[in-house]
Formats: C-alpha cells, structure tokens, sequence
C-alpha cells in the first residue's frame, strides 16, 4: 500500500521556497540599485524614474535601455558611481550565490 502524501508539508515547504525567492529578488533589486548609483538619488526621485520606466510605451527607448542594461551587466558600460560599498566590476550576479547588501 503507498504512504499518503503529507499535503500540508508540502504546501508549507512551497510557501517556504516562494519566500526564498521573493526576499532574493528584493536584495537582488536592491543591490541593483546600489550597483547602479541610483541609491543616490532621493527616493522621491527613483520611484519617480521607475513609474516612468514602468509606463514607457516607445520601444525603441525600452530597448535602447535594454541595451545599456545589458552592456552594464556585461561590464561593457562606463563605471556607476564610486563609493567604498560598491561592487568595483560594475556588475551583479543574478542568477543567486552573489554577495548580500
């Protein structure tokens, strides 16, 4: 006979992993932040910017910015804002395992 399946631990252990990659991709977005230079400016300002972003109907500007996204990530972009906590490469790694902010 087959041993029941524990659905209560498995939905806790797939609320668990969702956790996980929900606080990751926050730390993620925030050391994007930091790595950029935009921590600089005021908050007022960066959500400001980022509505816009969100908003943005013109695909050629959309993949222009995807284009410099790219080229930064790549280290191929000029240098974001010094400051003794940022990553001296220019870039963040995405894909988990990087350094925490």
């Amino acid at each position: 006979m087959r041993k029941p399946r524990d659905f209560d631990s498995e939905l806790k252990a797939l609320a668990d992993k969702a956790k996980q990659l929900k606080d990751r991709r926050i730390r993620q977005l925030g050391e994007l932040v930091v790595g950029t230079g935009a921590d600089a400016l005021d908050a007022d300002v960066l959500a400001g910017a980022l509505l816009d972003a969100a908003g943005m109907k013109d695909a050629a500007r959309k993949e222009a910015w995807r284009k410099s996204g790219t080229a930064f990530f790549l280290g191929k972009a000029g240098t974001p804002a010094a400051g003794p906590d940022r990553n001296p490469e220019g870039t963040l790694p995405l894909s988990g395992g990087g350094a925490s902010a």
